[in-house]
């Protein structure tokens, strides 16, 4: 577990450095995301490959808004193994009044020691109008999510998210998709 999070962390801290300074070559953000309506349980639908989530066959994320504008961040990871790994934090404006770019802190020992300096850009680039699905990734391009309300889309709602993605620049084929849970239970066995 704690390599789980201390693997997340350092992922996120790259993340968050490597911008490359000129917006103009970043992806669009969905602008103004309500966060009212974007909290609660997304599953991953699929991800661009990642040190962190390499032992990660099946993913989800709760969001929950906090009073003070901020979202609390759980992520569940379920193994292969049928066992899930968790990391808490929370989520927290870029800047005052905007929600489409966020900053997360995972709430460790690693933040505790080093507050305010690890923390991974989470930009949400596509919502749908009924927050149903969602895109999100980091302005150089190295991380990605396609999150759905349900743990799988049909195929135009799929191939929806995949051509917004790929309008953005990224390279959709690199795309780690999720274990179905059939799948899951054949390769326990």
């Amino acid at each position: 577990m704690m390599r789980f999070v201390l693997v997340l962390l350092a992922g996120l801290f790259l993340a968050g450095c490597a911008t490359s300074g000129d917006d103009s070559l970043a992806p669009k953000t969905a602008n103004n995301v309500d966060l009212k309506r974007y909290q609660g349980k997304w599953y991953e639908l699929a991800r661009m490959p990642m040190y962190f989530q390499r032992n990660c066959a099946q993913s989800e994320a709760h969001y929950a808004l906090k009073p003070d504008g901020d979202m609390g961040v759980l992520n569940r990871c379920l193994t292969p193994e049928w066992t899930w790994e968790e990391a808490r934090g929370t989520a927290t404006p870029q800047v005052p009044g905007k929600t489409d770019k966020l900053w997360v802190n995972f709430d460790n020992w690693f933040t505790r020691l080093l507050p305010g300096v690890v923390k991974g850009d989470y930009w949400v680039l596509y919502v749908s109008d009924d927050y149903q699905t969602a895109i999100v990734g980091n302005p150089n391009r190295r991380y990605l999510w396609l999150l759905s309300r349900k743990p799988q889309v049909n195929a135009e709602t799929r191939e929806e998210l995949l051509s917004r993605a790929r309008q953005q620049g990224y390279d959709t084929t690199r795309l780690i998709w999720r274990v179905s849970d059939e799948r899951m239970a054949k390769t326990s066995k």
